[in-house]
């Protein structure tokens, strides 16, 4: 092939020369913006590289210095935003400004503060136990998980004697449950929530309201909580007194007194369910005939008057015409203010109500009635008393579980009586009538009722438009329950 002499061959090497020294730039370039991206490269260093400060920043490759060649980069300098370096030489670039380990976007809350990082301790600012208004640990919460701070949101602190504060049923205001190997009141001791009975040395016509409290099984009584770092706010009972059904005082009602009494027995059907005694509650005498003070129930009138409690008007859809209620004649309550334990979740007490008024006065305005109030009024119910059988009807003589008399049909509502009449011997209610012993239970949740945990209980007894053919209810066996129970309900004790 013939050569073209146009072609100068000093020209053409030249050509070659200059591509290969601007690939040699391009390649030099593309390592360097690869060694900005990826941090400084070690290629054959030797010891003495490393431990040698080049920069002068005072740190060596050895001390974590990144790029040993620029004095502002190095572990003791800050992270400055927005320069796509990584000044500190923590790994991250433009973030974790405190150098705490944790970059926003790792969810440290203030990259502005080491002591604050996902999981630090809190109080970081003063000490572990020491609050300082600072949700170190960004977990939304200021202060938690220091003793002052009620984590798990029973009302008490480890400053309050709660013991595992991580279990909103362990704290000084719990019931300690039996046999469950939890000490959940905190006192130290295991399984010590069955209290002693404390009612062997109670009188029969004793006027302080705590005793009647104790006939019923309140054994433990409870105090305010006084605010005071430290204080234990246990639960029982915080205040006891006798009232009237619409919560007045009785002052100086002559014949007020004989409405309640504190009995072994009343009658040899009904003994005591719990402890040595029960409670009477009466709108005659709370007495049986062999008792000093007792009246028959047929006529006796002790001529005062009251309103219902929280306005209640009681029902009886029992009735085919339920009557009206009339004023409540010769009635009597006691008023009990409770701390209900922290854990509790249902209360339950049992009760037998006599009355007069069989067989003649059924569904009548004169009808004697028993009432348990409670306040705040349990969820679901339309009224405070919790006491009523399947039908809605209260405790009176119209109620469906009047059980203790003679079959018949009375006033439109026929009684099966399943359990005959022996259980009215000896009571004065001889020939009448009786429910038996029921049982109602209450839901009686502690977390819905927020604060301290306080309810307050009436149970009272009237007659409605007059004063005589009375009637007697026995109270007994109060018992606290971690169990939950779905609404109010009574029904007849196993």
């Amino acid at each position: 092939m013939r050569r073209d002499p146009t072609l100068n061959p000093t020209v053409s090497l030249t050509g070659l020369a200059s591509l290969a020294a601007a690939a040699r730039v391009a390649a030099a370039v593309s390592l360097a913006l690869a060694l900005l991206a990826c941090g400084p490269v070690k290629s054959n260093v030797t010891d003495a590289d490393v431990t040698a400060d080049n920069d002068g920043d005072g740190y060596t490759i050895a001390d974590g210095d990144c790029d040993d060649n620029n004095e502002n980069v190095n572990p003791g300098v800050p992270e400055f935003p927005f320069n796509y370096i990584d000044d500190n030489c923590d790994g991250f670039v433009d973030s974790d400004f405190d150098s705490d380990g944790f970059p926003e976007d790792a969810g440290d809350c203030d990259d502005n503060d080491p002591t604050v990082y996902p999981h630090a301790p809190e109080g970081g600012a003063h000490g572990v136990y020491l609050p300082d208004g600072v949700d170190n640990d960004c977990d939304g919460i200021v202060d938690n998980h220091l003793p002052s701070y009620d984590d798990d949101g029973d009302g008490y602190t480890e400053y309050q004697g709660d013991c595992d504060d991580e279990d909103r049923n362990v704290n000084p205001g719990a019931l300690d449950v039996p046999d469950n190997d939890i000490d959940e009141d905190c006192n130290s001791v295991v399984d010590d929530g069955v209290l002693e009975p404390c009612d062997a040395t109670l009188v029969l016509d004793s006027t302080d309201p705590w005793d009647a409290a104790k006939a019923i099984g309140f054994c433990k009584r409870a105090y305010y909580d006084d605010g005071s770092e430290g204080f234990r706010a246990e639960w029982g009972v915080l205040e006891a007194r006798w009232v009237l059904p619409d919560g007045g005082d009785p002052g100086s009602l002559s014949t007020f007194h004989v409405g309640h009494g504190i009995l072994d027995q009343f009658g040899p059907g009904t003994v005591h369910r719990e402890g040595a005694k029960l409670l009477a509650l009466s709108s005659g005498t709370a007495r049986t005939p062999t008792d000093p003070g007792y009246q028959s129930p047929d006529g006796y009138d002790k001529y005062y008057t009251s309103a219902t409690p929280y306005g209640y008007q009681p029902t009886s859809p029992n009735c085919a015409s339920p009557p009206e209620t009339g004023q409540p004649h010769d009635g009597l309550g006691l008023e009990l203010v409770v701390r209900v334990p922290s854990n509790a979740r249902s209360a339950t007490f049992d009760f037998n109500f006599f009355t007069y008024e069989f067989p003649h006065f059924i569904c009548s305005t004169y009808n004697d009635y028993f009432v348990a109030m409670m306040d705040p009024m349990p969820a679901g119910q339309t009224d405070n008393n919790v006491s009523f059988d399947s039908g809605g009807n209260p405790i009176s003589v119209n109620n469906a579980l009047l059980q203790v008399c003679t079959p018949q049909t009375a006033g439109g509502i026929n009684f099966t009586c399943p359990l005959g009449t022996s259980m009215l011997s000896s009571t004065g209610f001889e020939g009448h009538a009786a429910t038996g012993w029921l049982k109602t239970t209450i839901p009686m949740d502690a977390t819905a009722l927020g604060g301290e945990h306080i309810v307050t209980l009436l149970f009272a007894v009237w007659d409605s438009g007059d004063g005589i053919l009375d009637s007697t209810v026995a109270i007994d066996n109060w018992q606290w329950s971690a169990d939950p129970a779905s609404g109010s309900n009574t029904h007849p004790v196993d």
